[in-house]
């Protein structure tokens, strides 16, 4: 693996509830991509609800206002405990470091991250973990990043807000594979304006 390259792995979940302690994860898609936007790679899966866990009457009633979307995150579940391990190794053969991405990382990263420990004995965030390593870092909110690079105030930072054409016009369906893939243009979009100045490390003397 040569660490002159970054893969974002850009991921949108959809649920039956807002804990991962107390609900179920229903589907998720994850788009490899470069800086650019270039899509090196997609994942996407239906996992069956855990046993152990029960869905949320407020969320499945929004759920019933989603008919598309609803059967698109529950037809054809595969159990977690199978899934997440493929998921790993997916992620294992991207090339370079690679870096989980969500819109915002508080939840969607939340419920990959309590998912892959669960059933993959791995992480979300890379750090001085004895376990399994297949992210650096601890990735990238895309929703505190747009928010920031368009200069918004924070109660106005809502991934809603975003222009469409930063989407690359996908609509924000609920389907998990639409709203990665949407989310990876809108980083796209963000990198660009960045202008990604050449990277100068830190020394002392940049801060006298």
């Amino acid at each position: 693996m040569t660490d002159d390259i970054t893969t974002f792995v850009v991921t949108d979940i959809e649920s039956d509830g807002p804990s991962p302690l107390a609900n179920s994860m229903l589907s998720f898609a994850s788009v490899a991509c470069d800086i650019t936007g270039k899509v090196l790679s997609e994942f996407e899966c239906v996992i069956a609800p855990r046993a152990d866990r029960k869905p949320s009457p407020d969320t499945m009633a929004w759920w019933a206002t989603q008919p598309e979307a609803w059967k698109a995150a529950t037809t054809d579940p595969e159990p977690a405990e199978i899934v997440m391990p493929r998921y790993a190794e997916w992620v294992d053969s991207l090339p370079g470091l690679h870096v989980f991405c969500a819109a915002p990382m508080i939840f969607d990263g939340l419920w990959i991250d309590h998912y892959l420990e669960t059933f993959a004995g791995t992480r979300v965030m890379g750090g001085p973990f004895k376990s399994r390593q297949i992210f650096r870092g601890g990735g990238v909110c895309l929703y505190t990043m747009a928010g920031a690079m368009r200069g918004a105030p924070y109660l106005k930072w809502g991934m809603q807000r975003v222009p469409a054409e930063w989407y690359g016009n996908i609509v924000h369906s609920h389907k998990a594979i639409d709203d990665a893939r949407g989310f990876a243009n809108v980083l796209a979009k963000l990198f660009e304006l960045s202008g990604q100045l050449p990277y100068v490390e830190a020394t002392e003397s940049n801060y006298r």
